[in-house]
């Protein structure tokens, strides 16, 4: 079998960054620059205050104070959007708004708080904004710069420089449409949830976190539906999703009567890469390419659906959405409690996690970690690391973790 990393390096070595598509800017919120973007303007245009105050030469405000306070006639008053309609001469002062050009000569800009805030003269009573207040211009950025690269992710910053230099359009990578299959009997959607009640069928929980999972990671789910346990069904599915860019399927893969999809798989002809990892929960895990499409093969208790999601189809998924960063930073956080392993594998147990006192993160499992209890899931902030070489760990040492949260994240980035 092969290690996590190993399993991950395989798949993301047949899964490439997806088109280019352009996008109105506010619809390229949370997506990544396909193509560079350079300044067709300079930022800012012109020289301007960066304070509601005075415009002034610096020479005659250095020695203000309480005690000894400068008086300068006012020339004018520039609102903001306005433009000086003379330079500044020494000796004198112009009334300026933040952001309204400078007059031709100033190299200060003093508050209006350290002023009377007269306005056909003004008393001065403090040096220290002397050279200062002044945003000159291009400092930001020059005409023909290349602002952003491609691989840069959109986030509110970067659609707002995007909008300062004109981009009412820009190119992304286009977000991947993954196919979710699950299969299964026993499984129904919600509306058939009277046999639910009934105890004769299971709402198929797995294409509802799987639809979740796959929007929150930025792709568009397409659903092909839940196959019955029949051969013809499964491949009459998977023609379906063969047309996405990435196919998901749930369960179906262990060793079961069942467990229709290897086969079916193969008699399609896919190009298997491998099939089992060393890990739990997940360990049956396969990935392969079907007519030349990458499929994910996770397995079908809804712990281990989530599980393996978060660790394989989830940096495919930002891989063809093309996101530098893959995968989730790990943290080192700090145990509560012991933690035993049984199996030799790679163990990635639901947990908790807090910041202590000292700064440190700590841990605590969410409970019972069977495959089949979706709830801890839910209870679940941060996947916690356990080493196959490390089959007990005691309260008070230290693992790695992987928040899966962002309300964690930010917790982590204070504690640390």
């Amino acid at each position: 079998m092969l290690t996590v990393a190993e399993a991950v390096e395989r798949i993301l070595a047949d899964v490439a960054r997806g088109p280019a598509e352009r996008v109105a800017l506010p619809d390229a919120l949370g997506r990544v620059l396909a193509t560079p973007a350079i300044s067709p303007i300079t930022i800012p245009a012109w020289d301007n205050s960066a304070m509601d105050g005075y415009a002034v030469h610096a020479g005659d405000v250095e020695r203000a104070s309480a005690e000894a306070p400068v008086t300068l006639p006012v020339l004018e008053t520039i609102a903001a959007g306005g433009f000086p309609s003379q330079p500044l001469a020494p000796g004198s002062a112009t009334r300026i708004m933040t952001g309204a050009p400078l007059p031709e000569g100033a190299d200060t800009v003093v508050r209006v708080e350290d002023t009377d805030g007269g306005t056909t003269s003004v008393v001065i009573r403090n040096a220290r904004d002397a050279h200062k207040n002044v945003r000159y211009r291009g400092e930001d950025i020059r005409e023909g710069a290349r602002v952003m690269e491609p691989g840069t992710p959109v986030h509110a910053a970067q659609l707002g420089v995007l909008a300062s230099i004109g981009y009412d359009r820009v190119d992304v990578y286009a977000r991947p449409r993954v196919a979710i299959l699950t299969s299964g009997d026993e499984l129904v959607d919600l509306d058939r949830f009277d046999e639910v009640r009934a105890g004769r069928k299971i709402v198929s929980s797995n294409s509802y976190t799987l639809d979740a999972l796959v929007r929150a990671a930025g792709g568009v789910p397409v659903h092909v539906g839940t196959a019955r346990d029949d051969p013809a069904d499964i491949r009459a599915r998977l023609d379906r999703a063969a047309d996405c860019d990435l196919i998901v399927t749930s369960a179906g893969i262990s060793v079961g009567e069942f467990d229709h999809l290897r086969r079916v798989l193969d008699e399609m002809g896919v190009a298997l890469r491998f099939w089992r990892v060393r890990m739990r929960p997940g360990a049956p895990l396969g990935f392969g390419l079907l007519r030349g499409r990458p499929w994910i093969g996770l397995p079908g208790n809804p712990v281990s659906t989530m599980v393996t999601f978060d660790l394989f189809v989830r940096p495919a998924i930002r891989r063809m959405l093309g996101h530098e960063r893959l995968f989730r930073r790990p943290v080192r956080v700090t145990l509560e409690e012991p933690v035993s392993i049984g199996a030799r594998l790679t163990h990635f147990l639901r947990a908790t996690v807090r910041p202590g006192d000292d700064g440190q993160l700590l841990a605590r499992l969410t409970g019972a970690q069977g495959s089949g209890i979706l709830t801890s899931m839910a209870r679940a902030d941060a996947l916690l690391i356990v080493p196959e070489e490390r089959p007990r760990v005691d309260a008070g040492e230290s693992l790695h973790a992987f928040l899966l949260t962002e309300d964690t994240q930010l917790a982590a980035a204070f504690s640390m």
